[in-house]
């Protein structure tokens, strides 16, 4: 194990009395090719927390996926440590991993004929001799799985009848039915549609309260992570990883320094990445706070910045919008109004 000084990660922690179950100390990753090694990120030093949905986010190419294999145990670290449980990672057997760590892939898992109570009790192998069958404990813990993840209607369903919501959820019991402390998951919500995406977090932030596990997930949805994640990972091209509740690293500037762009910025105020028009023409906008946020939307991207001392007007009531005077009822008309000023 590399020397290292052990001391608090942060200054303040807001969940004191959570167990450390996950610690990663000075740890570099990355990958080897012909004996040479390329670093991704190094110096990370990262804490999981018991009854913690922890979100790791960032550009593409930081490393994401990289820090969730080294964190797994599925990729040597280049330099540092990962504990689990105060023990290195890599003094831990295959059995003993599995004990301690599932991983929820983005694969599309197809098995013919395999029905959910299938494949969620795969997640049993480590406490299972097979060739002994499922015991009753080993059944019971299948079954609550199943019905952790709202799929107890499905449970003799085949796979290729399920929906890829209902998909992912099953691959989420059977990390439940696995009964580690620590359950990763590489991009969840990748291939769902909005409903389901919004489910799939709503539920893994309630299973990592309920059950008192850690669960570091990765994900693109940043509006999502910044919603559910008791904790964000936020992953720097250049400058590692930044840990924090989300709304801190909103307000001290970590989202728009990690996602800064000539194109789009981050809008710390309404948690929305937004784009870079260019604006020409300017107005002057007052009124009702509901219909604002839209309102400037539309009007940014027609062209129009908002500063106090233009020329045009516009005053917005619960019931119309007042340009020069003239009243309108929505936003398309509202636009019409300016197009001929």
């Amino acid at each position: 194990m590399d020397n290292y000084e052990k001391k608090p990660l942060t200054p303040y922690s807001p969940y004191p009395k959570m167990k450390n179950l996950l610690s990663a100390y000075n740890l570099s990753i990355g990958y080897s090719k012909k004996k040479n090694n390329y670093t991704v990120q190094s110096d990370l030093n990262l804490e999981l927390k018991a009854g913690e949905l922890v979100c790791l986010i960032g550009p593409n190419g930081s490393g994401k996926s990289t820090l969730m294999r080294t964190l797994s145990g599925l990729q040597k670290a280049l330099k540092g440590d990962v504990l689990i449980d105060e023990k290195n990672i890599t003094t831990l057997s295959q059995n003993e991993k599995a004990l301690l760590i599932s991983m929820v892939l983005t694969d599309r898992v197809d098995i013919d004929n395999a029905t959910v109570y299938d494949i969620v009790s795969l997640g049993r192998y480590p406490h299972t001799s097979w060739w002994n069958g499922i015991s009753k404990n080993n059944d019971e813990a299948i079954s609550n799985a199943i019905r952790m993840v709202h799929l107890e209607h499905k449970t003799l369903s085949p796979l290729s009848e399920l929906s890829d919501g209902e998909r992912q959820r099953v691959m989420i019991a059977k990390a439940l039915a696995q009964d580690t402390p620590i359950i990763l998951l590489d991009e969840p919500t990748a291939h769902l549609d909005l409903p389901n995406r919004v489910e799939i977090m709503l539920l893994l932030h309630k299973l990592a309260h309920q059950t008192q596990k850690g669960i570091l997930l990765s994900t693109h949805e940043l509006d999502l992570a910044l919603q559910a994640g008791d904790r964000i990972w936020l992953m720097d091209l250049q400058k590692g990883v930044k840990s924090g509740i989300p709304e801190d690293l909103v307000l001290n500037g970590s989202f728009n320094e990690t996602f800064e762009s000539k194109n789009y910025f981050f809008n710390p105020s309404n948690g929305n990445f937004s784009m870079n028009y260019d604006l020409e023409k300017s107005v002057s906008v007052s009124g009702d706070k509901t219909r604002m946020y839209w309102t400037l939307r539309a009007l940014a991207r027609a062209g129009y910045k908002v500063i106090p001392e233009a020329a045009i007007r516009i005053v917005i009531t619960e019931n119309e919008w007042v340009v020069q005077d003239k009243k309108v009822s929505n936003i398309e008309n509202l636009l019409n109004v300016m197009n001929t000023l």
